[in-house]
């Protein structure tokens, strides 16, 4: 399995933490991470799988981050690579856009030719709308809820490494 970027802001209390439970889970020795707030063209397109940390924030925007760097991903081929999306969201205080970050990633993503891995089941999570679902009821990566099933991310979190882990190859 060839070298995997994981991108995630290094501030973000929530998102970091589930990105040291997947670096973890995943082996610190096969990611090579990157501050999302720093990322550059050079340093987004140097992989062949990435592992993508997108939180959604207020009524279902990218961070500041993610929106800042969108131009110069629609300005990329990102053919032959694979993303695996993660994001945080809060069903019951944000329950028409739960996790919209990873929709909208993952739209942007496919739009330049990348191919995204890892979905997961919506099975567990009560909300009423998300772009984060792909049109077969399935998420376009894993949505965590810190807010409301934290005692869920663990497990969620291990079961989606280990499909990744298969994706990638």
């Amino acid at each position: 399995m060839s070298k995997t970027g994981i991108f995630y802001a290094f501030h973000t209390n929530k998102t970091a933490k589930v990105s040291e439970k997947i670096i973890e889970a995943f082996g610190k020795d096969e990611l090579e991470v990157i501050n999302a707030e720093e990322v550059s063209d050079d340093n987004f397109l140097k992989f062949e799988n990435y592992i993508i940390g997108v939180a959604t924030w207020w009524d279902g925007e990218l961070p500041n981050y993610w929106d800042e760097f969108v131009p110069a991903i629609e300005d990329m081929d990102l053919s032959g690579k694979k993303f695996a999306i993660y994001g945080l969201g809060d069903q019951k205080g944000y329950p028409e856009n739960f996790n919209d970050g990873v929709g909208i990633f993952a739209e942007i993503i496919t739009s330049r030719g990348g191919q995204i891995v890892g979905f997961t089941s919506t099975e567990g999570y009560e909300f009423e709308s998300s772009r984060a679902i792909k049109e077969d009821y399935r998420f376009w990566g894993l949505c965590i809820d810190q807010e409301n099933q934290a005692r869920l991310t663990k497990g969620r979190v291990e079961k989606w490494v280990e499909s990744l882990k298969k994706e990638f190859n």
